[in-house]
């Protein structure tokens, strides 16, 4: 298992972090199986989606940041509920198929860091189970 470190900038962030795991799986040599990701944080999560046009990014924190609200309803003593409702709804784990030793993505396919209550820093567990 390798560990990621990650260094988010804002409050709400997605950062792409396909070339990072594009180097851990050659570093960990494997040929032909599945990457799983996985982020021990209650507050980020993963998602796959386009990483040729940056909008893209733009357009779905500014949707979940207008869906996702503070609400004085909710409970949570650390006031960061929107972040942890974000989190589930995004996911704590991904997995990528690998194939020659390389992520098996589509054409603009890339892994993309979820941040909710930022900035911090943080960690993605990966490893690859040979196929």
């Amino acid at each position: 298992m390798l560990t990621l470190k990650i260094r988010t900038n804002a409050k709400t962030e997605l950062l792409d972090i396909t070339g990072e795991v594009e180097q851990a799986v050659a570093d960990l040599g494997v040929g032909d199986g599945v990457c799983l990701l996985f982020v021990p944080h209650t507050t980020a999560g993963l998602t796959l989606n386009e990483n040729w046009d940056p909008s893209v990014r733009n357009d779905i924190l500014l949707t979940i940041n207008d869906l996702i609200r503070h609400d004085p309803r909710h409970r949570h003593g650390e006031g960061n509920s929107p972040a942890h409702i974000d989190s589930s709804l995004f996911g704590a784990n991904l997995f990528v198929f690998v194939g020659g030793g390389k992520l098996q993505l589509g054409t603009w396919q890339g892994i993309y860091f979820a941040e909710f209550d930022g900035p911090r820093n943080r960690k993605v567990w990966l490893t690859v189970l040979k196929g």
